[in-house]
């Protein structure tokens, strides 16, 4: 036997072995590029204002406006007048000398540069209709007319229009704390929204020579001022929607006295604008949380859509700290309600439909409406609001607070198709779930379309789920986002891009922050925990304006989770998933070394006869394997003299809890994709048995390219695969398997099918 000294030898023998690396010149430095660099980089610090928790800080500061407006739609020249009193907060600790006012309807100005913001070529072929639209008929003019700026007092304040930008010069300082009290008055053209897919409009139906109209962005309304970019005045493009602040509503609208109309807030004088019949109903639905009542039945709406009254009514709405208004008028609507509890809380579930959209939209509309809010709100904070309701208008989706468009309609005779009908369903959840995202968690939608979009997609996708089982959901499951992730990267922008300036902003905003958060939850911090968080995130900026920032940083606060590894990924890059196997080799015991040990030895003079009390682990690849001096035989000799060094070396007690294998295996991974990830592997045994082991994401920490697992196993592997239900998103499954799963071709598949 040799003595320790030796043993210790061949021990640093091998470690220098493995471990060393001569370098024959001066190596270039670089940066930590390392995968789990922490964000501090991007971050700004955290402070007073926003916290390095991710919640508010105790100097957390936003501004209040409060508008009390009278609005007068005239059907018959489709144009809004407009007047409003504005009461303006300044509760930042900042004395203003001027106020940004977005008008948003300038984008409709027949020379609004939005119309010119993208390149256009000769096209090759091109529908008729498009055609004519896109390049032969003049565009239609809409855009603000002010007709005055001024005062409380009356004394003019003077302005500057920049596009669908307002400044307002004030006369004199607006100091920390102090309220400005200001009146202004205009008017527009309502657009036909069918024909552009725009937010806000009219849709006219020739049948019967009527409109419906959906309006939103129908007043001036004050851009956010806040402690992160001071006046958020980007400009309005279109892709890129709102950023608006909380405030207090009264607002009074004039319409056709036929007409039924919903807005955001509580309707003030239902027995004013309501018959006797309607109004009974209207109270009815109240108490009815079975199904949805009828106010205005189809029968009734087609009586209304013969005839045109010229007289007008006033319908009167209150609404208490909502960042925006919007209303939907017509003599064509059918209505109907019902009530949803949500906890304690009673909420009135509503819908506003035409009657080409029934029979669809009678019998899901406004179930939908309440499952959305039931859903929403386990998931977030109960809905605080005292109604939510869902308008049909035509290829429409599009959010307010209380209110929303959607679309899906049948066809004429009033077939539809399931497309059509989850369609609709979908569209639906989607909309009212904007109530939370961003109507109450206010987040910056001109800057982060991803922040309103994709955290509403994926709480759309869980209430999707629940709606009913295998639910055909469109965004949200993983597999959904790989086509897009796979795609040319010439195409494709980080998900911490302005919306303007993303190639696909379905995907980019919708469907892969969606299915990234879904990974996030499933793969990685685990149901519980990750609804801990998040509902930790919806409950601290309820009724604030969270930035990117806060919303990571809450996620990792509330789940002693380090994420910014995640979010570097998926939110800051484009990088894509792709984890394979890269190789797989079977491992034994045996008295003697294999071939790199072997030249070890060679070089420094030594035999393996010399070493004693040492095990060797070779592979078929080595020489010694075929080696007449190795058998097979003494794989069961040498796991004998393993077990004899373990009862000589550990007690009874601990060999209680010793593992016991005698198949002994190598296997490197590897990562030919940007983004590290765990790698769940799923172990097929030759017994039909199966196990599935995760390896944390922290195991790249060192090599982002690939690693090595030795696996020690009582029985025997025949199959490896990684990533077996489809979890993470990998964009190339061709390397997930050992051994290799033979590729089928098309015809391959088609001929199968025939057989079949």
């Amino acid at each position: 036997m040799v003595n320790k000294f030796s043993i210790s030898f061949f021990y640093l023998l091998v470690v220098t072995f493995f471990c060393q690396k001569s370098f024959t010149q001066t190596q270039i430095g670089h940066t930590n590029e390392n995968k789990f660099k922490q964000l501090y980089e991007e971050f700004m610090t955290p402070n007073n204002y926003r916290t390095a928790s991710g919640a508010p800080g105790n100097m957390y500061y936003q501004q209040k406006v409060d508008y009390d407006m009278d609005i007068v739609l005239n059907e018959k020249i489709n144009k809004i007048f407009g007047e409003a009193k504005i009461t303006y907060h300044n509760n930042s600790p900042d004395d203003l000398t001027y106020l940004w006012i977005q008008l948003d309807q300038n984008i409709r100005k027949s020379d609004a540069p939005a119309l010119l913001k993208n390149p256009s070529s000769a096209p090759e072929v091109e529908v008729a209709s498009t055609f004519l639209k896109k390049y032969l008929i003049e565009p239609f003019d809409g855009g603000f007319n002010i007709e005055y700026l001024k005062e409380i007092d009356g004394k003019k304040l003077d302005y500057k229009i920049n596009n669908t930008m307002m400044l307002v010069y004030l006369n004199k300082s607006l100091k920390s704390g102090e309220q400005l009290e200001f009146k202004i008055k205009w008017n527009y053209l309502i657009n036909n929204h069918v024909p552009e897919r725009t937010r806000s409009g009219f849709e006219y139906f020739p049948e019967d020579d009527n409109n419906s109209y959906v309006i939103a962005q129908f007043y001036p309304r004050l851009a956010v001022y806040n402690d992160v970019e001071g006046w958020q005045n980007y400009q309005f493009w279109f892709d890129g929607e709102f950023a608006l602040n909380f405030g207090d509503y009264n607002v009074s609208i004039t319409v056709p006295d036929d007409h039924i109309m919903e807005a955001t807030g509580e309707l003030q004088n239902p027995k004013e604008v309501l018959s006797k019949i309607e109004y009974k109903r209207y109270k009815d639905a109240f108490k009815s949380f079975d199904k949805p009542i009828l106010i205005v039945t189809e029968e009734e709406a087609r009586i209304k859509e013969k005839t045109k009254s010229e007289k007008t009514r006033k319908w009167k709405f209150s609404a208490k700290n909502v960042r925006d208004f919007a209303f939907a008028t017509s003599r064509k609507f059918i209505w109907d309600m019902m009530g949803v509890k949500v906890n304690n809380k009673n909420i009135i579930a509503s819908s506003l439909y035409p009657k080409e959209g029934n029979p669809l939209w009678e019998e899901y509309s406004t179930k939908v409406v309440a499952h959305s809010l039931k859903t929403y709100s386990k998931y977030t904070f109960d809905y605080p609001y005292p109604k939510a309701v869902s308008v049909h208008a035509k290829n429409q989706g599009m959010e307010y607070p209380m209110i929303c468009w959607n679309h899906g309609r049948p066809d004429k005779d009033g077939h539809y198709s399931d497309a059509v009908k989850f369609g609709m369903i979908s569209v639906i959840i989607h909309e009212i779930g904007h109530n939370f995202f961003p109507m109450i968690v206010n987040t910056d939608e001109r800057q982060w379309g991803w922040m309103d979009e994709g955290l509403n997609t994926f709480l759309q996708y869980l209430t999707e789920q629940e709606f009913m089982p295998n639910y055909p959901s469109r965004r949200g499951p993983v597999k959904k986002i790989i086509p897009y992730m796979s795609g040319n990267q010439d195409f494709i922008a980080p998900i911490m891009t302005n919306p303007e300036n993303v190639y696909q902003l379905g995907p980019n905003a919708y469907g892969k922050p969606a299915a990234a958060l879904n990974i996030l939850r499933e793969l990685i911090m685990g149901k519980e925990l990750f609804d801990f968080a998040f509902k930790t995130f919806s409950k601290r900026w309820m009724f604030k304006h969270p930035i990117p920032e806060d919303f990571f940083r809450t996620m990792e606060d509330a789940s002693a989770v380090d994420l910014d590894w995640f979010w570097r990924g998926w939110f800051y890059s484009t990088d894509v998933v792709d984890i394979g196997i890269k190789s797989f080799q079977r491992f034994y015991l045996s008295s003697l070394p294999g071939d790199k040990i072997s030249e070890e030895f060679l070089k420094y003079g030594y035999s393996p006869q010399q070493i004693t009390d040492v095990i060797y682990m070779i592979s078929e690849k080595d020489k010694v394997f075929n080696n007449e001096d190795f058998k097979l035989e003494q794989i069961d000799d040498s796991i004998h003299d393993l077990k004899q060094m373990i009862k000589d070396e550990f007690s009874t007690q601990d060999n209680k809890v010793l593992k016991k294998g005698k198949y002994f295996y190598q296997i490197e991974f590897e990562k030919p994709g940007g983004i590290v990830m765990p790698v769940i592997v799923e172990f097929n045994y030759k017994d039909g048995s199966k196990k599935i082991i995760k390896y944390p994401v922290q195991i790249w920490r060192k090599n982002e390219n690939s690693f090595k697992k030795f696996i020690v196993s009582e029985k025997e592997i025949v199959k490896i695969k990684i990533d077996p239900y489809e979890q993470s998103a990998d964009v190339n499954l061709k390397n997930n398997s050992w051994p290799r799963e033979e590729e089928k071709s098309d015809f391959d598949i088609f001929k199968s099918k025939i057989r079949g």
